[in-house]
């Protein structure tokens, strides 16, 4: 019997993820009831860098990996031959990180003679949303993370239009470019929302809207406002006033990227709104895309916290719609740190 041709059993999806500073496994039924979803987080390891810093990413991929495959496979309550694919991020992210994710994933591929998945990153963060809900097409992605800002129109199941995208930095980015000017460590994003969302006051900074028909984002001009306005005060000799900056701040990118994605699915007459990606959990943003979608009978689906930030159950959910169409990748897959989302597209 082909192993790869077993339509009629439900199917068991192990999946990899490790583009950046989470290492995570997953296994995913069906392409949406998560059997387990273990990660490991590097936060505190990279904090005291302020950032990233990817070698050091590798090698905490290459420690975590291998027992973290065996501890989901377990979880899951399955054994390794229960599989029916394994999947893998296949990019877009740091290099070294994505290779250590690649290297496991075809090994065991190959060990278990199962077929081989490379997932998009970018896909994963959009199929989050399936493991909480169905979707409907046509519909749009608000991706916002700390390398992405995109807007995703997807037509059917499994295409991808990417329409609108940053121009400069991702708004995941400018979060902590921010925060590290008003004196708060890597990761800065949940610092600025928890200030802002506190805040009494707010600075009046600049709203960013490029060409009045652009899907377009941009953060830098916005960023070094910000830097302006810090180094003016602390050059005067006042209070920095943090709260008022990350209120002042907060609003203009919530405004921006709010007014872009609903302009969007009325343009595109999209059935639902899909927000995905690590600054998904944003609480600021979240609840004015609840307001406004609201207000105008959109609707709107938003993962929970631990499908926003990177995680392998959202690669083994976008795999699933490989599965189906038993596109699957050859073992000599190479890791693309530059991947396109539309070129992984399962749809023409």
């Amino acid at each position: 019997m082909n192993v790869f041709h077993k339509e009629y059993e439900s199917c068991y999806i192990l999946a990899v993820e490790t583009s950046c500073d989470e290492t995570s496994v997953a296994v995913v039924k069906d392409g949406k009831e998560v059997l387990s979803n273990l990660i490991a987080s590097q936060v505190e390891t990279h904090k005291a860098f302020g950032g990233v810093v990817p070698e050091v990413a590798s090698r905490k991929h290459v420690e975590n990996i291998t027992l973290m495959l065996e501890e989901a496979v377990n979880k899951a309550g399955i054994s390794l031959q229960d599989l029916s694919a394994v999947a893998v991020t296949q990019g877009p992210g740091l290099v070294g990180a994505l290779l250590v994710g690649v290297v496991a994933a075809t090994s065991l591929a190959m060990a278990l003679n199962k077929p081989l998945i490379g997932t998009h990153h970018i896909a994963g963060h959009i199929y989050a949303n399936r493991l909480v809900a169905e979707l409907e097409y046509p519909c749009m992605a608000l991706v916002v993370s700390g390398g992405h800002t995109e807007l995703v129109y997807m037509k059917s199941e499994g295409s991808f239009e990417v329409i609108g995208r940053t121009r400069d930095d991702a708004v995941g980015e400018a979060y902590d470019k921010v925060a590290r000017a008003i004196g708060f460590p890597y990761p800065g994003g949940p610092h600025v929302d928890r200030l802002a969302l506190e805040a009494e006051e707010a600075v009046e900074l600049p709203r960013v809207w490029l060409e009045p028909d652009s899907y377009d984002f941009s953060f830098s001009g916005l960023k070094s406002a910000v830097l302006n306005v810090v180094n003016q005060r602390k050059m005067r000799g006042e209070p920095v006033g943090e709260g008022a900056i990350a209120r002042g701040f907060q609003e203009s990118v919530v405004e921006v990227l709010v007014a872009k994605a609903i302009r969007a699915v009325n343009a595109f007459h999209a059935k639902q709104l899909l927000l995905c990606g690590g600054v998904a959990a944003n609480r600021g943003l979240r609840r004015e895309l609840e307001r406004q979608c609201k207000e105008q009978g959109i609707k709107l689906i938003i993962p929970p916290f631990e499908y926003c930030t990177d995680n392998a159950a959202m690669i083994g959910a976008a795999a699933y719609l490989k599965w189906k169409e038993r596109k699957f990748t050859a073992l000599d897959m190479q890791a693309m740190p530059q991947f396109s989302l539309e070129d992984w597209s399962v749809q023409e």
